[in-house]
């Protein structure tokens, strides 16, 4: 295993199957995530606006390095169709050799 503390792993969740392909695909496009993986059939239960909802969703685990996790919460805020989208990140302790090569590869260090 690598130490690979530079990287992070984002979940955010989505209403729509849509919403959350279109998130991925900008992201991976603009080079601010190395890959995003949509786990689809989540069922989530949440108070808002003095309610509790339940619903369907798609969660996005979104791999970045720390450098851009700032520019993927902005991307993330101006796509998502919630007007308070669930955004966490968590930073990575470490990971296998080759896929921390192949994400330094693919997020270069600007």
């Amino acid at each position: 295993m690598e130490k690979a503390t530079e990287f992070s792993l984002i979940f955010v969740n989505c209403e729509s199957y849509e919403n959350a392909t279109q998130i991925a695909r900008i992201l991976v496009t603009e080079k601010l995530a190395a890959c995003c993986s949509l786990l689809t059939n989540v069922k989530s239960f949440f108070g808002w606006q003095g309610a509790i909802h339940e619903r369907h969703e798609i969660t996005m685990m979104i791999k970045t390095s720390e450098e851009k996790s700032d520019a993927v919460e902005t991307r993330i805020k101006e796509l998502h169709a919630d007007d308070v989208p669930e955004i966490i990140s968590l930073k990575f302790d470490t990971c296998s050799k080759p896929y921390y090569d192949w994400m330094k590869q693919v997020l270069p260090v600007e």
